[in-house]
């Protein structure tokens, strides 16, 4: 195919030999298959902010600490040059949390460098050799979907030991070779010490996966993983080999009926996110 206007000096410094096709384009982020010597892999060309559809990124990018002062002044004012910087500390928190995740032992696509503004990431393949499904585009046993959903609570858990909520995790946003679940699309990992969004997201991430896998094994809708891992992680006792219970009891006393009806609103934003999302696939987009 003709070599997209990003991928170029890729292409031009040798870091990629070929392009080969185009895999997907979603809400913030075009992706390829590309050719790097005998090695077939992917690369990430995120769209520009205004391109993104991608809703309440300061919700994400809240508690994201730049080093740099000069650029972090830049960034408050949102000058162009602070936009910019911006913009590439988006870009770059997804190759950090690969990288960090990837030693942690979740399964993630192993990260190869972001150039240029694109991210080089492992291709993550079927027994066949070809592109891995998503989670939202498999059936599968109960027996399988309790297996694959402690699997993946045991992923969240092991995020959030090194101090990360991948903050849009769902069924779109996980693959599945034939070694299980790999979890994909991170540029807004949330820091779940300094985001005051962090248990909310986390809440949320796993209420999605209880959804989806809750079509196959029902009881895995009554689990409460994220409420006893947080509790854990506030307390100070989450480690990665724990092994959880997906049983929570909430301290006794009154109701409260905001938090109630936040749960609700959450639950009915995340129903219209998915049909959205539907949508855009349909289209294209």
């Amino acid at each position: 195919m003709k070599t997209p206007k990003a991928l170029l000096p890729l292409v031009e410094d040798g870091i990629v030999d070929e392009v080969i096709s185009q895999l997907m384009s979603g809400k913030e982020a075009t992706v390829y298959v590309v050719r790097r010597g005998a090695e077939i892999c992917c690369a990430k060309v995120y769209k520009e902010a205004h391109k993104r559809s991608f809703k309440k990124a300061a919700q994400y990018q809240e508690g994201r600490k730049e080093r740099n002062t000069r650029r972090a002044r830049a960034m408050a004012k949102g000058s162009r040059f602070g936009r910019e910087q911006l913009e590439e500390t988006w870009q770059n928190a997804e190759v950090d949390a690969l990288f960090k995740l990837a030693k942690a032992g979740v399964r993630v696509p192993e990260p190869y460098g972001c150039f240029d503004g694109v991210l080089l990431m492992e291709l993550i393949t079927d027994g066949d050799g070809g592109v891995a499904p998503r989670l939202s585009e498999i059936t599968m046993s109960a027996e399988q979907a309790r297996e694959d959903h402690e699997l993946m609570m045991h992923y969240v858990m092991r995020m959030l030991c090194v101090g990360l909520i991948h903050g849009d995790l769902s069924e779109f946003n996980v693959l599945v070779d034939d070694y299980g679940p790999v979890i994909i699309d991170l540029p807004q990992a949330v820091d779940a010490a300094a985001n005051n969004n962090a248990r909310t997201m986390l809440e949320r991430d796993v209420r999605n996966m209880n959804l989806y896998y809750g079509q196959y094994a029902p009881e895995l809708l009554a689990t409460r993983y994220a409420q006893e891992m947080w509790a854990l992680y506030e307390e100070g006792n989450l480690n990665p080999e724990l092994a959880l219970t997906g049983h929570f009891e909430e301290e006794t006393g009154e109701v409260d009926l905001n938090a109630v009806m936040e749960e609700i609103r959450a639950a009915l934003e995340e129903e219209e996110r998915r049909k959205q999302y539907l949508l855009a696939e349909a289209r294209g987009e």
